[in-house]
């Protein structure tokens, strides 16, 4: 197996295997290039295509944003990413349709060892050292809004039209349908018609 294939497994891999590394700078000068555009410009949305060939073509990524490969993560239609999000996306990242990010969100698939002289590196029979690590997918289903300041670790489904509140550390599953909130991120309730604005939207339109 290649580096790249053991990282996608789920693996221990080496993150300075030329071909990830070759991957990496890519979208690291595409993210900068795609960062460094007015948010008016019709050059984004070509950067955006170079960046994430998994991602539907109606999405809006307001910026800056950071991607570690781009090319592992899948996007839906009708998305949308405010400020300063990072997505980390050494394992497959699968976001739904019509996803919802406030500003300052990460996503981020890498589990490091838990061992201090294991993050400075594994030896081989030869002596020669690497560092490795592993990483674990995560998938967002349709219709969730995930708020500002959210962190969305590895190996986790966010449930189908769920919130995940303001500052929250996501490391478990979410179930569909909930809000859930906290540090460590934990379901609150489930979201039901008393959540409904369809009165006051009413009012709304009602007063235009």
């Amino acid at each position: 197996m290649t580096e790249k294939e053991k990282m996608l497994a789920g693996l221990l891999y080496n993150p300075s295997d030329s071909e990830l590394s070759s991957i990496r700078i890519r979208a690291h000068n595409l993210c900068r290039k795609y960062n460094s555009l007015p948010e008016t410009s019709e050059k984004r949305k070509k950067i955006l295509k170079e960046a994430l060939p998994n991602a539907h073509n109606d999405i809006y990524l307001q910026g800056p944003v950071q991607f570690d490969y781009g090319v592992f993560t899948t996007i839906g239609k009708g998305t949308y990413v405010n400020f300063n999000f990072t997505c980390l996306d050494c394992a497959p990242v699968e976001i739904g349709e019509n996803v919802f990010f406030g500003p300052n969100v990460n996503i981020l698939t890498p589990i490091h060892p838990m061992v201090a002289e294991e993050r400075i590196g594994f030896s081989d029979k030869n002596g020669n050292v690497s560092i490795l690590e592993y990483a674990k997918p995560v998938k967002i289903e349709d219709n969730c809004w995930i708020a500002g300041n959210v962190t969305i670790c590895g190996g986790l489904t966010i449930g189908k039209g769920s919130v995940i509140g303001a500052g929250s550390v996501v490391t478990k599953d979410i179930p569909e349908g909930s809000f859930a909130a906290g540090v460590p991120c934990r379901v609150i309730r489930k979201i039901s018609e008393k959540d409904s604005l369809e009165e006051e939207s009413e009012k709304y339109f009602e007063g235009k």
